[in-house]
């Protein structure tokens, strides 16, 4: 039998019970897949990420991973910033920047002196396309064009108003049907430059809390959008998200808080 270290952190968020929860395993070495994916499960978070320092001499510092209860995924902002709050505060990582080998990059968090976590991540491209009947079906206010990121398979659907995402009532058994990763829903914001949500019912979300890796997408889209490279974001899940989001050319910077929850141990006979 083994043990293996265990935490949670509520990611954009400054307090616990809020934002979105990630679970977080450091690890010397790689479990096999299918024992992470059921490590995943058992967790029955949005993502559990999983880290391995990368060998003395490394471009970057750690290689992570992440899966939800249902698959691994090629990106996930908030379980990224909680790994880092991890290491920065629970296993003493000396620099204030950590770098990540990842399947979509390589990827930072750096510690800002106002105590919130950036994440350094891709500006995603993304393309018009016809709305898929499944789409339209499920989701009424989807116009006649959406937008496809095809890095993460995800649908971009924008409505006219803050009040029609928070109203958004999609039929999640016919997007679990679509065959992509998800289907964001977004609009300028009354308060905040832009607003979101996330559906994800293909991989075991239903809606997730707080995404960082949809807005490696929102922010180059408002950005151009609103003329301006720095912007607000709200998410309006029902535990809802802060995010300071900032467009640097084929980089976008995705701030937020952490707030810690629990640690543990997992025991496996693996």
């Amino acid at each position: 039998m083994s043990t293996y270290p265990i935490y949670q952190v509520d990611a954009f968020t400054s307090e616990v019970f809020g934002g979105n929860p990630a679970a977080v395993m450091p690890l010397t070495e790689w479990l096999p897949d299918e024992v992470m994916q059921k490590l995943a499960q058992e967790n029955n978070l949005a993502e559990t990420a999983f880290i391995v320092p990368e060998p003395e001499g490394a471009e970057q510092d750690f290689h992570i991973r992440w899966f939800t209860p249902g698959a691994e995924v090629p990106l996930c902002g908030h379980a990224t910033l909680a790994s880092a709050w991890v290491l920065f505060n629970k296993l003493d990582f000396p620099r204030k920047q950590v770098s990540f080998r990842s399947k979509s990059g390589p990827l930072g968090v750096s510690l800002q002196d106002d105590g919130w976590l950036e994440l350094d991540f891709p500006n995603l491209a993304f393309e018009e396309r016809p709305t898929p009947a499944l789409l339209r079906d499920a989701m009424p206010e989807a116009g006649d064009k959406v937008l496809f990121v095809p890095n993460d398979t995800n649908y971009l659907v924008l409505v006219e108003n803050e009040a029609a995402v928070r109203n958004a009532n999609p039929d999640l058994s016919l997007l679990k049907q679509l065959g992509n990763q998800g289907v964001i829903i977004s609009a300028p914001g009354d308060v905040s430059d832009f607003v979101s949500r996330y559906f994800v019912p293909a991989v075991g979300i239903d809606e997730d809390p707080v995404t960082g890796s949809i807005h490696s997408v929102l922010t180059p889209f408002w950005a151009e959008k609103l003329g301006r490279s720095k912007l607000l974001a709200h998410q309006l899940s029902a535990r809802g998200g802060v995010l300071k989001c900032e467009l640097r050319g084929e980089r976008v910077g995705i701030a937020g808080q952490a707030a810690f929850y629990m640690e543990g141990q997992v025991t496996l006979s693996v």
